[in-house]
């Protein structure tokens, strides 16, 4: 089965939130490609669960044979507010290493820590 174009562009996203990490030098700019990446984690795995179907599995009067698995609604629920909570916790770290430290380039911070 062909790749589709949605998530041809949400592997985009996750990929230029991978590369952010490992290039960028500033602290606060990591902490935004990690939530980048993991924005593009959640919605791939969104494209991926909505293959199934799009309908809610409420019973009813219409038939209907393409539902929605709502297990991994849930899943995504969760880790959004886990991504949220891990995010805001690398935050008040970036904030307390502003704090002491002029910068928040890692270069800098690791050559005021040697001396």
């Amino acid at each position: 089965m062909p790749i589709n174009i949605l998530e041809t562009f949400v592997l985009i996203t996750i990929l230029c939130g991978f590369l952010g990490i490992i290039l960028k030098k500033n602290l606060f700019m990591k902490v935004m490609s990690m939530d980048v990446m993991s924005t593009g984690v959640i919605a791939y795995f969104v494209v991926i669960a909505s293959r199934g179907g799009v309908f809610t599995p409420i019973i009813g009067d219409v038939p209907r044979d393409n539902f929605a698995d709502p297990v991994p609604q849930a899943v995504i629920l969760t880790a959004i507010v886990i991504g949220f909570s891990i995010q805001s916790l690398m935050l008040v770290g970036v904030i307390k290493l502003a704090r002491n430290h002029p910068t928040l380039e890692i270069n800098e911070i690791e050559k005021g820590d040697l001396s």
